[in-house]
C-alpha cells in the first residue's frame, strides 16, 4: 500500500525545485537579455568617457564690452571603486589638504543622503576649479593615484566688480537640477541666478564626450573604435545685455552706504540700462572654493546683500504714485485739469487729517503734482469712491481705480527676463471685504498718495516714469538686448497700453516738467535738457524712504529712472539728486566737474 504523505511530500520537493530551477533560468535570461547591469560594470572597467565641456557664452554690456569670460580651471574628480591602495597621505599633500578632510569628503561623496547621485561606478566630484599651479603639482603625480582624474572645464570670471545681481553666477547642479534636466549630471555647473540663470540653455552650450580605453589598472590606452563614437562640444551663445556698465558702476558708488534701489529704462525699448541693489557685492566672490564661505557671510547679513531689491524688494510708493492717480480722475472724468481741490494743511474729513506741507490752497492737478499736494490726491480719490452717478457702489469704484493700476503695470509682474520679479501690491475690493468688516473711500484713502496697502518694486516705479515718457505705453522691461545666433522671446518685446488716453499724459508731463522747474524736484534742473520728475517720501515705521521718479529729455525721452533709498528721508535728499546724476551720466556720456563733486558728496554719505 502506498504511503499517501510520502508521495505528497516528493510531490512538494519536486515542486519547489522546480520553481527554484526555473527561476535560476528566469533570472540568468534577464542578466543576458534583459539587463544592463553588468555590462556596464564592465564598460565602467574597460571604457572612460570623458566629458568635453563646452565653452560657455560671453556676455557684453550695450556697448559691446566684456563683462563675463571663461577662464579654464580643474576638477578633481573620483570613482571611488577604483581609488584603492593608494599613497593617501602623497595624496593628500599634492591636493594641499589634510588627511581628515580627505576622509571627511571621502564620507560626503559616499552618503546618498548629501549626494543622492552617488555611484561607485561614476565619476564623483572630489575637489572643484583648484588653481592652474596645483593642477600642475597633481598631473606629475596622478599616475600614482588610481580612481583620481582632472576634469578641465571653464569658469565665470568677471572683468568689472559691478552688476553682481544682473549677471548672476554658476555652481554645482543640486539633485533637483538634475531630475528636472537630463542634461545635468553630478558635478556639472549651471546657472544659479541672475541672467545665468535666467538664459541658462542659451550659455551653457552642448557636452561633447571623447570615449578612451582603459586596461585593467586604468590606464589609457587611446580612443574606443578610432574615435567613431566621440562628438565635440559646441559652445554656448554670447549675450549682450541691454545695461550700461559706465552707468551701472556709477548707480553703485552713489548707492555705496545706503540701502535701495536705482532702476533705469529706455523708454522707447524696454530696454534696463542699469539695475543696482543696495547693498551689493562683487561678483567675482561667488567664484572658486571660497564661494561658499562669502554666501555664508552674505547670508548673516542683517542687510542681506544678496537680495535683488530692484525686483524683489517692495515699498510703499510714497508721493511717486500720484500721477497714476490723476490719469485715472481725469479718465473717468472726476476731475478736468483745472479742477481746484482744498488742502489747508493736508486733507480733512471729520476726524480725518492726512497731512501736507505748505503750499497755496486750492490747488489744481499740475500745481498738486509739482508741489505733491496730498489733500488733491485724497480728495480726487474721495470723489470717485463716492461718484454714485458712475458706480453704484464703493466696490465698483474700487474694482475700476484697481484695473486702471493694472493697467499700468502694478501689482502683477512685468514679466523682466530676471528671476524672482515679485508682483508687489494692489488692493481691490475683495481685499477690504475680507480683512475690513466695513470700509469707504475714507477708510482707505491712504491709498491715493501711495500709502496703506500699496506697494511697488523700484522697477515697477521706473516702468512707470517710462510708460509717461511714452505717453500711456510701455514695453516689457529686459536686461538683454541681443542672444547671438538667437533671438530674445517675443514677450519682451510686447507694447502694453493703458486705460488713459494718451491726451491726458501731456497733463502729467506737464505737472513733472513744473516739478523740476519749481517744485519738489528742483535739485533735478540742469542746462543742457529738460527733466521731468516726481519725488516720493514714503513713510515708514522708521525714518522715512527717499524715492524719485522722471524722466529725460521732456519730448524723444532717452531714459527714465527711478530711485528708492531706504530710510533716506524727503525725495528730494537723495532720490533726486541720485536720478539726476544718472539722466546727466547716459545723456550726456559723462558728468560735468560740479555734478562729480555732487555725487562724491553723495557717495561719501551714508545712512545707518
Amino acid at each position: 500500500m502506498k504511503d499517501v504523505n510520502l508521495e505528497n511530500r516528493k510531490f512538494v520537493i519536486a515542486s519547489i525545485a522546480l520553481v527554484v530551477v526555473v527561476g535560476y533560468i528566469f533570472r540568468l535570461a534577464y542578466l543576458q537579455l534583459g539587463s544592463n547591469e553588468y555590462e556596464d560594470k564592465a564598460k565602467h572597467n574597460a571604457i572612460y568617457n570623458k566629458v568635453l565641456f563646452p565653452s560657455r557664452g560671453a556676455i557684453y554690456d550695450r556697448n559691446g564690452k566684456l563683462l563675463v569670460y571663461n577662464e579654464p580651471a580643474y576638477d578633481v574628480m573620483v570613482i571611488t571603486r577604483e581609488a584603492k591602495d593608494i599613497d593617501t597621505l602623497e595624496l593628500c599633500k599634492a591636493l594641499n589638504m589634510t588627511r581628515e578632510q580627505f576622509d571627511l569628503r571621502m564620507e560626503e561623496i559616499k552618503d546618498t543622503r548629501k549626494n543622492p547621485a552617488y555611484s561607485s561606478y561614476s565619476q564623483q566630484l572630489f575637489i572643484p576649479q583648484i588653481s592652474a599651479s596645483d593642477y600642475s603639482v597633481l598631473q606629475e603625480k596622478l599616475f600614482r593615484f588610481k580612481g583620481f582624474y582632472v576634469r578641465e572645464r571653464n569658469v565665470r570670471q568677471y572683468k568689472y566688480p559691478n552688476a553682481a545681481h544682473i549677471l548672476g553666477d554658476v555652481a554645482e547642479v543640486s539633485q533637483f537640477d538634475i531630475e528636472k534636466d537630463d542634461y545635468y549630471n553630478a558635478g556639472d555647473f549651471i546657472g544659479k541666478q541672475g541672467v545665468e540663470r535666467s538664459y541658462e540653455k542659451e550659455l551653457r552650450g552642448t557636452k561633447g564626450v571623447e570615449v578612451l580605453l582603459r586596461d585593467a589598472r586604468g590606464k589609457i590606452q587611446g580612443r574606443y573604435q578610432n574615435g567613431e563614437l566621440d562628438s565635440l562640444p559646441h559652445p554656448g551663445k554670447d549675450i549682450t545685455l541691454s545695461i550700461d556698465i559706465e552707468l551701472q558702476a556709477l548707480g553703485e558708488r552713489l548707492m555705496q552706504g545706503k540701502r535701495g534701489s536705482i532702476v533705469a529704462i529706455e523708454p522707447s525699448t524696454g530696454e534696463i540700462l542699469c539695475m543696482v541693489s543696495a547693498p551689493t557685492y562683487s561678483p567675482k566672490d561667488l567664484v572658486g572654493k571660497d564661494r561658499g564661505k562669502h554666501i555664508m557671510q552674505m547670508v548673516k547679513n542683517p542687510s542681506r546683500p544678496m537680495l535683488n531689491r530692484a525686483i524683489s524688494g517692495t515699498y510703499p510708493p510714497g508721493s511717486t504714485f500720484k500721477p497714476g492717480q490723476a490719469l485715472t480722475f481725469l479718465q473717468e472724468h472726476i476731475v478736468t485739469p483745472g479742477t481746484p481741490f482744498p488742502c489747508t494743511g493736508g486733507f480733512r474729513y471729520r476726524n480725518l487729517k492726512v497731512g501736507c506741507h505748505s503750499h497755496p490752497s486750492p490747488i489744481t492737478m499740475q500745481p498738486a503734482i509739482a508741489t505733491s499736494c496730498n489733500g488733491y490726491f485724497c480728495w480726487g480719490l474721495y470723489h470717485m469712491f463716492n461718484n454714485r452717478s458712475r458706480y453704484a457702489t464703493t466696490q465698483e469704484a474700487m474694482t475700476t481705480w484697481k484695473d486702471y493700476m493694472v493697467s499700468m503695470g502694478f501689482g502683477y509682474r512685468l514679466g523682466v527676463d530676471l528671476p524672482g520679479e515679485a508682483r508687489g501690491m494692489i488692493p481691490n475690493a475683495d481685499y477690504y471685504d475680507k480683512h475690513l468688516k466695513r470700509w469707504n473711500a475714507l477708510t482707505v484713502i491712504s491709498i491715493s498718495i501711495g500709502q496703506g496697502e500699496v506697494t511697488l518694486t523700484p522697477l515697477q516705479i521706473a516702468n512707470q516714469g517710462a510708460t509717461i515718457a511714452n505717453r500711456g505705453h510701455y514695453i516689457t522691461p529686459h536686461i538683454v538686448k541681443s542672444i547671438k545666433g538667437g533671438t530674445i522671446a517675443d514677450s519682451l518685446k510686447a507694447v502694453h497700453h493703458t486705460k488713459v488716453d494718451p491726451a491726458y499724459y501731456e497733463y502729467i508731463v506737464g505737472g513733472m516738467r513744473s516739478a523740476v522747474l519749481s517744485g519738489t524736484c528742483s535739485g533735478a534742473k540742469n542746462p543742457w535738457y529738460e527733466v521731468c520728475g516726481k519725488t516720493g517720501t514714503a513713510q515708514n515705521r522708521g525714518h522715512d524712504h527717499s524715492a524719485f521718479m522722471g524722466f529725460a529729455p521732456r519730448n524723444n525721452p532717452q531714459i527714465a529712472v527711478a530711485v528708492y533709498v531706504e530710510n533716506g528721508g524727503f525725495g528730494a535728499a537723495f532720490g533726486v539728486p541720485i536720478g539726476a546724476l544718472i539722466m546727466e551720466q547716459y545723456i550726456r556720456g559723462e558728468l560735468s566737474p560740479d555734478s562729480r563733486v555732487r555725487a562724491a558728496n553723495i557717495q561719501a554719505r551714508s545712512i545707518n
